[in-house]
């Protein structure tokens, strides 16, 4: 059979990185083709190179048995190549339709009128092939994450595509939602699109994929079918060293210690409904639920980012009123949301910068002008203590894998010092050796005293860090456990205990 796509020998690089070196992959027709590799390995570089994102500095792309040039996204999408990538480029104000048709919306004869019965009607039949119901008039930021990412696959199709590449398309995404996604992929496949399918979520390729790839370091490593690769050799491959495991504490030795963090009957609507709990020095409390539960709004109360109807924080034994972040901060607590991009960093500032930005008085000399140096050495240190992989501490921040970014908001909160740290999804879109690297740092911080709240959807995770765990439902704590006794399924079932 002859492939859809064949890359050879694909080199990239950028100012200080080589992100691609003499990398292969290959996509047939009505295969759906895992790719995987750690943060940084080079997986969207080389797919956004196909989609004409990028351009290669060297190597072939053949298409269809044809060597081709692609100079840019447009050109690839002529070509029938299109990628939805990990953050979706839809327009929230316009309706699905118009985003699907964004740029085509003319009318045929009369080219200064927009035709929107036309394109309404045209976005439609596109829903129905992939058996979706979603009102091609509705605006797109009234539409869950899973809706918004159909729009994506029906503004793909709507180019005639052949060759589909989804990036991290499960990471913001339920179980149910997950399975709704599967089986639109399957129906391309059936219909011979091939589907190139980025994942940090290894239990998944399992479930979708025919054959999988694994990158390291920018280059390839091996292909093979699916059924070849059980799950622990693809993770060796990916990582090429031995992932950090967790020693358990048990929790008994926490049960004792100081109460750093108490709250009590925190009230705001149907989100958080007398909420409860305490939090102890050099602990990690889990929080678990299903999406909608209230864990985010919990942590936002808590941080003042979002007002409260009622309940009390203490901290260290004394009431606290937390109206707004920077209260929230100045009583030592730090909070990395789960979009680190929007809400942890400035990614367009350097390394250096961005671990200064919650504590800048710190950096200051006469006259309050920013002592750069100060701010250099501070980052140097932290990249070294947190072995954050940079070229430098002058690299902007976007340039960065998302584990490495992650890292640096970590560094931010330790700059400011703060002894109470949320952290929410901490690994949500990185890979399984940065995840080792972030479990790591996070029982460190508890040894040397640092209490922390860990938010997270993977119940693998959850069980594996630790020491308790709270789980939520509908806007309720539903149920407490010890680490020594949790296991899923009991988390599931406080997960699901509705009021």
């Amino acid at each position: 059979m002859q492939p859809l796509v064949r890359l050879e020998e694909i080199d990239k690089s950028f100012p200080g990185v080589q992100a691609l070196k003499k990398c292969k992959f290959e996509l047939l027709p009505g295969e759906i083709h895992a790719l995987v590799g750690e943060n940084g390995a080079g997986k969207s570089t080389l797919m956004k190179i196909l989609a004409g994102v990028y351009r290669k500095d060297a190597g072939r792309i053949i298409l269809k048995g044809r060597e081709v040039e692609i100079h840019n996204t447009k050109h690839a999408q002529e070509m029938g190549i299109s990628i939805i990538h990990q953050e979706l480029n839809l327009m929230k104000h316009l309706t699905a339709a118009q985003n699907i048709f964004i740029g085509r919306e003319r009318h045929p004869r009369l080219g200064f009128l927009v035709n929107d019965v036309r394109i309404n009607e045209q976005a439609r039949k596109l829903f129905e092939m992939i058996h979706l119901s979603i009102d091609p008039m509705e605006k797109v930021a009234n539409l869950r994450v899973a809706k918004q990412q159909m729009v994506e696959i029906a503004k793909a199709l709507s180019f005639n595509m052949d060759v589909l590449i989804m990036d991290e398309p499960t990471s913001a995404l339920s179980e149910g939602e997950i399975e709704d996604l599967f089986r639109v992929i399957r129906k391309l496949r059936q219909e011979g699109k091939g589907i190139v399918y980025i994942t940090h979520r290894l239990e998944e390729i399992n479930q979708i994929a025919d054959r999988v790839t694994v990158m390291r370091d920018g280059e390839w490593i091996e292909t093979a079918p699916i059924s070849e690769m059980p799950l622990q050799r693809i993770i060796s491959l990916m990582v090429g060293r031995a992932i950090y495991e967790t020693a358990h504490i048990h929790e008994d030795q926490y049960a004792n210690r100081e109460v750093v963090l108490e709250v009590k009957g925190l009230r705001r609507g149907k989100e958080i409904r007398d909420v409860s709990f305490k939090l102890y020095k050099g602990e990690i409390l889990g929080i678990a639920g299903l999406m909608g539960a209230g864990r985010t709004e919990v942590a936002r109360a808590i941080f003042g980012a979002d007002p409260i109807e009622g309940g009390e924080i203490y901290i260290k034994g004394r009431k606290v009123e937390i109206n707004h972040p920077s209260v929230a901060v100045h009583h030592g607590v730090g909070y990395l949301s789960e979009d680190r991009k929007q809400y942890g960093l400035a990614a367009s500032l350097p390394v250096d910068f961005n671990i200064a930005l919650a504590s800048l008085w710190k950096f200051l000399g006469w006259l309050g002008i920013v002592k750069d140096s100060k701010i250099r050495d501070n980052a140097e240190r932290f990249v070294q203590r947190l072995q954050i992989r940079t070229p430098g501490v002058t690299q902007l921040v976007k340039n960065l894998s998302g584990g490495n970014q992650q890292k640096v908001v970590v560094a931010k909160w330790l700059t400011r010092n703060c002894d109470i740290l949320i952290f929410d999804e901490p690994t949500r879109g990185i890979d399984v050796g940065a995840k080792g690297e972030i479990y790591k740092l996070l029982n460190e911080l508890a040894d040397e005293g640092k209490s922390i709240i860990m938010i997270s959807s993977e119940l693998p995770e959850i069980l594996r860090m630790s020491h308790r765990i709270l789980v939520m439902c509908e806007g309720r704590l539903t149920g407490e456990l010890l680490a020594k006794e949790a296991t899923q399924e009991k988390i599931m079932y406080y997960a699901t205990m509705r009021s």
